[in-house]
């Protein structure tokens, strides 16, 4: 089976606050959810077209369950309580 990438690239955040109560409770319904969380922060380094913004990577098993864990209904309550306190794009990505 082909593991699935959730991609997650933070364009800004306006509200630290409501980011940090998120995160509290998303990285317990992702890690529920089997993902692993294999990066997370500013990139050392970007090329060509990149900018320095927050990126977080997490593997699944698929890219199945990576779509099951952003549908849960624990990865939405804790998606609530971010509200507009950031403005991101999440990718899910199928593995090689």
């Amino acid at each position: 089976m082909t593991k699935g990438y959730w991609i997650t690239i933070y364009h800004s955040v306006s509200n630290p606050a409501a980011l940090s109560e998120y995160a509290k409770h998303a990285g317990p319904a992702i890690e529920a959810a089997g993902g692993r969380i294999l990066a997370r922060g500013v990139p050392a380094k970007t090329y060509e077209a990149g900018e320095a913004q927050r990126v977080v990577i997490i593997e699944f098993d698929s890219v199945e369950k990576a779509i099951a864990a952003y549908e849960s209904a624990a990865y939405q309550a804790a998606f609530r309580l971010l509200g507009d306190g950031a403005k991101r794009e999440i990718r899910i990505v199928e593995g090689l």
